[in-house]
């Protein structure tokens, strides 16, 4: 049963000393740290490591329980994935703490996974709202234009080649036919 520390800074410019410190302080016996944002690949690098690392009854340790991830839900991805391995999590500043079993401490990580689920709702009511606002639904713009489509119609009703139709409005034979199918 080991004391593993986890400390992360977003930018090169940011100091990771007063993280380091505190976890030596706290018995930590091996640190992973780095200096990237939330995003970067570096940063997933840094966190795989970590995760391969801890064994069943290790005990991950950070100073705030945002130095894990940028999203509470991949913060809380992260702590299950912890756990499922056998891993407690504790935060120095008294935030989480699953090394006890405690009813209190249970209800707050199920709490932390309420408010990744508030987020997560937020986060998708404002997309599709500005969606809405700016009138572009998202996927792939239409290859041929309804009036297309109608003249599509009318030129292969007189005749024209599925392949002469293609060529012509420099489109797939597949569109062309999706076209005088609709």
């Amino acid at each position: 049963m080991s004391l593993i520390g986890y400390a992360r800074v977003s930018t090169k410019d940011q100091d990771l000393g007063a993280q380091m410190e505190a976890l030596e302080a706290a018995g930590c016996v091996k640190v992973f740290h780095g200096k990237q944002s939330g995003k970067s690949d570096d940063n997933q690098a840094k966190l795989r490591e970590m995760l391969e690392y801890v064994r069943e009854g290790d005990t991950l340790i950070l100073t705030k329980l945002d130095r894990l991830g940028r999203s509470l839900s991949k913060i809380l991805f992260t702590i299950e994935e912890l756990q499922s391995k056998g891993v407690a999590v504790r935060t120095l500043d008294g935030q989480v703490d699953t090394t006890s079993n405690s009813p209190m401490q249970k209800a707050m990580t199920q709490l932390l996974g309420v408010f990744a689920e508030l987020e997560h709702s937020i986060i998708v009511d404002r997309l599709q709202s500005g969606r809405e606002r700016t009138g572009r639904k998202g996927g792939r713009a239409k290859a041929l234009t309804d009036s297309q489509i109608q003249l599509v119609r009318k030129l292969f009703s007189e005749g024209a080649s599925k392949a002469q139709l293609s060529t012509r409005f420099s489109v797939s034979r597949a569109t062309i036919m999706r076209a005088l199918q609709a």
